[in-house]
């Protein structure tokens, strides 16, 4: 399928008539959801050439602009405005810290709210965020961007209650300029125990792909710090959350099973071959369709771009559940 083909699929069932911005816009996966809710992205940044290349190519005509958001001084009018600022700072994996700059980029967000002062907004990040420590700095943000003029809620979402193949719990906020007096209310979870769908499993997401894709997942040894942690699922669930070190990747299905032997310490069952998954699967099981084309940068940028995107039925779900405010 054609590039061509992706984004009339995206785009037919809505005319694109409600603008949007898209801020910190990494390869696209929240504006891919956008795109199939029917929103015209007008304007789009991210800092990473790599990451503006990847939404050039699967995006036709697409507005991204590469660059620091610190450097832009005026935005488009658009209806809405989203973003998804780094998350090094909060995220659970590795050495954190509150603070740090790369924390303070909401502060880029609320200025850009407060030029276009569009009719909602809404900001994904990890989970982290909630964390004791990180306490004030989500306090901050939701104080300036109700004194920007918004009625905000947050809540954290696990991906795989929405359709995504993968567990991973991310924080949204979305806020609805205040003198619409409606508030948004998330959307219930349409996959999982007694709801009408079933989670979608590894074997639903790549289950047909080849098991032994040389050349396209890291190889390397899988180190103590690798086996401190359970990474491997069954083919009939959702897999780990998807991250963007292409070391850290979770394993492959087809990999033997682990067991426990003591606190941070997992071994494999059998001496049968093991690997990670390949950056195809990744994508597969953030939601991106098989004809996403990843073709910039090393092997192991690839699997950066993917483990940082939003997962766009996750983000289509949060679009879809938006009261008729674009009137």
């Amino acid at each position: 399928m054609t590039n061509e083909n992706i984004i009339h699929r995206c785009t037919s069932r809505a005319p694109l008539r409600v603008s949007a911005v898209s801020l910190f816009s990494g390869c696209g996966g929240s504006d891919l959801a956008l795109e199939q809710c029917g929103f015209r992205v007008r304007w789009a940044n991210d800092i990473s050439p790599l990451a503006c290349a990847t939404y050039r190519d699967n995006f036709e005509n697409s507005a991204i602009k590469e660059g620091d958001i610190r450097d832009f001084r005026r935005f488009p009018n658009a209806q809405l405005l989203v973003g998804c600022y780094p998350c090094q700072g909060y995220s659970q994996g590795g050495k954190r810290t509150s603070n740090v700059p790369i924390n303070y980029l909401y502060r880029e967000f609320d200025r850009a709210l407060r030029w276009i002062y569009p009719r909602a907004f809404i900001v994904e990040n990890v989970s982290g965020m909630t964390h004791r420590e990180n306490e004030h700095l989500l306090r901050n943000q939701l104080r300036r961007f109700r004194l920007a003029g918004y009625h905000v809620v947050w809540k954290v979402l696990d991906a795989k209650d929405y359709g995504v193949p993968q567990t991973r719990r991310r924080i949204f906020l979305v806020g609805i300029r205040s003198d619409l007096g409606l508030t948004y209310i998330f959307p219930e979870p349409s996959h999982g125990p007694d709801r009408l769908k079933p989670h979608v499993t590894q074997r639903d997401a790549i289950g047909r792909l080849p098991l032994w894709p040389e050349g396209k997942y890291c190889n390397e040894p899988l180190h103590w710090y690798y086996l401190s942690r359970n990474r491997r699922h069954d083919w009939d669930e959702p897999a780990p959350c998807i991250v963007g070190h292409w070391r850290n990747v979770p394993l492959h299905p087809v990999s033997p099973s682990l067991r426990k032997v003591d606190r941070d310490w997992w071994m494999f069952s059998s001496k049968s071959p093991a690997r990670r998954l390949s950056y195809e699967e990744c994508a597969r099981l953030q939601g991106f369709p098989a004809s996403w084309r990843w073709k910039r940068g090393r092997l192991r940028d690839r699997f950066q771009l993917i483990g940082n995107a939003v997962p766009p039925p996750l983000f289509k779900a949060v679009l879809k559940a938006m009261p008729p405010i674009w009137n």
